[in-house]
C-alpha cells in the first residue's frame, strides 16, 4: 500500500531546527535555566520586529493570551466581546473565564470571516470588544472592522492564532489592533515543541500589564498588585519559536506553493469549493479547507485510504453544550452553520510532496464522484 499522507508532519520541521535547539537546549538544563531570561527576551524582541509592533509578552498558551488582552484592555464580568461563531472555542471560553459574555455573530459565504454587517447588528450599551478571528491563514476585514469599532468606541482584539506571517491591506496579523494574541500550539504556522502564546501591542501600558497579570500579578518578586495567573513562557519554548521564526515565511512560501497545487489539480472536480483569499490578503494557509456535500462519507473514505483530513470546526461554538447556556439556537447563523456541515481540511505543512498533493486529490476526486 503507497504510503499514508499526513495531515500534518510536525516531524519535518522538527528535524529541520533540531541541530540549532538541541546545543541550546542542553545549555538551559545544565544551568536550570527555565524560567525568564534571554532566549525568551530575545524571541519577544525578534517577533516584534517580524510583525511590526512595539511590545511582544510570550505567554503560556494561546488562550491565556487572549485573556490576558481582554482583561488588559479592561473587560469585566458582564462586558460583551462580539466574535465569529466559527471559531475555536477559546476565543469564547477566554472571555468568559472572566465572566464576558461572548456574542456570536455570523461569517461571509465566500471567505469564512467575521461578518462586519453583522458586527454592527450586534452591537449593544455593554459590547466592550470585538474580537476577529484571522481564521485558516488570512486576515479578517480590518479595514472594514475598525472604522466600526472607532465609531462606537470599541476595542479591537485580534485572535491571530491561525495567520502567524499573514498580513492585510494595513499590515501583517497580529499588528493590526490595539492588541492581539496568538497561539504558538505545535501546529500552528510558527509552533513550539508544546503549548505557548503571545500578546501584540504597541501600547507600552498593556504590555507591562500582560506581563504582570501572566506573573501572578507581579512585577517585583512577593509584591502583587493585580490578582494575576501563571501564564509564562518558557524558556525550552522560546528556543524552538526562535529556530522556527527564522524559518517562516520559507515555509510560508512553501504552504502557497502547496495551496497554488491544490488549486491547479482540483480545478474542474464538480462538487468541490475550493477556498478563495480575500482582495489585499496574503494568506499564509495555516489549513486548506474545502467545501463539500457528503463531507463525512468523504472524509472516511479519505481516512481509510490512509490521507489525513480534518475538520474545523465541526459545530459552531453557539451550538456547543458549554454555550447551550446563552440561548442561542441552530439557524441563528446559516453561514457558519452550513459551512461546519461542508467543510474538510486537506493536509497542508511546509513539507508536503508534490506527489502526496496528487494522492490526497485522487482520493477526494474518486470519492466525490463515486468512484472505487
Amino acid at each position: 500500500m503507497t504510503a499514508n499522507v499526513p495531515f500534518l508532519d510536525l516531524a519535518a520541521q522538527q528535524a529541520e531546527i533540531a541541530d540549532e535547539v538541541l546545543p541550546v537546549w542542553r545549555d538551559q538544563f545544565a544551568a536550570a535555566s527555565f524560567i525568564g531570561g534571554p532566549e525568551i527576551e530575545a524571541f519577544e524582541r525578534e517577533y516584534a520586529e517580524y510583525i511590526g509592533v512595539e511590545h511582544v509578552v510570550g505567554v503560556s498558551n494561546g488562550t491565556d493570551a487572549l485573556e490576558l488582552a481582554y482583561r488588559a484592555v479592561g473587560v469585566r464580568p458582564g462586558d460583551e466581546v462580539i466574535m465569529p461563531a466559527n471559531t475555536f472555542i477559546a476565543t469564547a471560553e477566554a472571555a468568559s473565564r472572566i465572566g464576558a459574555v461572548p456574542v456570536f455573530v455570523d461569517v461571509d459565504d465566500e471567505y469564512l470571516l467575521i461578518d462586519p454587517d453583522a458586527i454592527e447588528a450586534a452591537i449593544t450599551p455593554r459590547t466592550k470588544v470585538i474580537a476577529p478571528v484571522h481564521l485558516f491563514g488570512q486576515t479578517a476585514p480590518m479595514e472594514l472592522i475598525t472604522p466600526i469599532a472607532d465609531a462606537h468606541d470599541l476595542i479591537v482584539i485580534e485572535d491571530a492564532a491561525q495567520s502567524q506571517g499573514a498580513s492585510g491591506p494595513a499590515g501583517r496579523a497580529g499588528a493590526l489592533s490595539r492588541v492581539a494574541a496568538t497561539s504558538f500550539y505545535p501546529g500552528k504556522n510558527l509552533g513550539a515543541a508544546g503549548d505557548a502564546g503571545a500578546v501584540m501591542t504597541d501600547d507600552a501600558g498593556i504590555a507591562a500589564l500582560v506581563r504582570n497579570l501572566a506573573a501572578h500579578g507581579s512585577s517585583v518578586k512577593y509584591v502583587h498588585d493585580h490578582i494575576g495567573m501563571n501564564a509564562r513562557l518558557d524558556a525550552v519554548q522560546a528556543t524552538v519559536l526562535r529556530a522556527k521564526l527564522r524559518r517562516l515565511d520559507a515555509w510560508n512560501s512553501a504552504r502557497r506553493a502547496a495551496a497554488r497545487r491544490y488549486a491547479d489539480l482540483l480545478d474542474g472536480i464538480d462538487g468541490v469549493r475550493l477556498p478563495a483569499v480575500r482582495p489585499g490578503n496574503d494568506d499564509v494557509w495555516h489549513l486548506y479547507v474545502v467545501r463539500l456535500d457528503e463531507r463525512d462519507r468523504v472524509m472516511a473514505e479519505l481516512s481509510a485510504a490512509g490521507i489525513g483530513v480534518g475538520i474545523h470546526y465541526p459545530t459552531t461554538v453557539h451550538l456547543t453544550e458549554a454555550y447551550a447556556g446563552l440561548g442561542y439556537r441552530r439557524g441563528q447563523f446559516p453561514v457558519a452553520e452550513s459551512a461546519a456541515d461542508e467543510m474538510l481540511s486537506l493536509p497542508m505543512f511546509p513539507h508536503i510532496t508534490g506527489d502526496q498533493q496528487l494522492r490526497v486529490v485522487h482520493g477526494l476526486s474518486n470519492s466525490v464522484r463515486g468512484h472505487d
